[in-house]
């Protein structure tokens, strides 16, 4: 006999309560998911996920007052919610403040009208500890934004990297998953999610996201890299 699912707890937050509706009917259809709280703003946003401290927070991008962005910081700066993955939702495939985000703390990306299977797999991804930065989102992202970021300053965090985990890193921040990464060097995708692991650490990452942040601003890669 077999238990029941771990429940991921989920925190809804979004200024719009017939998308906290939708997101709400669809993530309550999944046995193993859970909604524990909703909030309409950032700041409110801040409050539950502090006082609730929920696996993954759907976190609105554009808000009114408190907007997910600052809430975003302050949530990544909280040690007491190290365990806490932050989804960013927007309208837009390219919103101004989605590399922001991410560079603050956000484990990944979302379009509000993305596929229902491809939001309830994303919460569970996240959950579990990776990155919703699937190759697609994360070339398009990277094209999109790294550009606009600070120039790159070459950072001494590099050189604490072995010759193989900046090639494990330059990897993902091309958007290759660790399957995808463990094909091309020819090591076995857990090698490759160990190597990861021990860039994150490292280079004081929060998660596989900000990685790629890590990694175009040190000018480990570039806009516009191929390879």
């Amino acid at each position: 006999m077999t238990g029941d699912p771990v429940s991921i707890r989920v925190l809804l937050a979004d200024d719009q309560a017939l998308v906290r509706g939708a997101f709400r009917a669809l993530l309550r259809s999944q046995p193993d998911l859970e909604i524990v709280g909703e909030a309409c703003d950032g700041e409110e946003a801040l409050e539950l996920t502090r006082k609730l401290k929920p696996d993954v927070v759907l976190m609105d991008i554009r808000m009114p007052g408190t907007d997910g962005l600052e809430a975003t910081k302050q949530i990544a700066a909280d040690a007491d919610l190290a365990d806490v993955r932050i989804i960013m939702l927007s309208t837009f495939a390219l919103d101004e403040y989605v590399f922001e985000a991410i560079r603050s703390g956000a484990s990944g990306f979302l379009v509000k009208d993305t596929e229902p299977q491809e939001l309830i797999a994303g919460v569970r991804v996240v959950a579990h500890g990776d990155a919703l930065l699937s190759p697609t989102v994360t070339r398009r992202l990277i094209d999109e934004f790294a550009a606009k970021t600070r120039r790159p300053v070459p950072s001494g965090k590099l050189s604490a990297l072995t010759e193989r985990e900046r090639e494990v890193v330059t990897l993902v921040a091309k958007g290759l998953s660790n399957d995808e990464i463990g094909r091309q060097i020819c090591i076995s995708p857990a090698t490759a999610r160990t190597h990861v692991s021990r860039a994150l650490v490292k280079l004081g990452a929060r998660d596989r996201a900000q990685l790629v942040a890590v990694a175009y601003e040190a000018g480990l890669v570039r806009p516009g890299w191929v390879g």
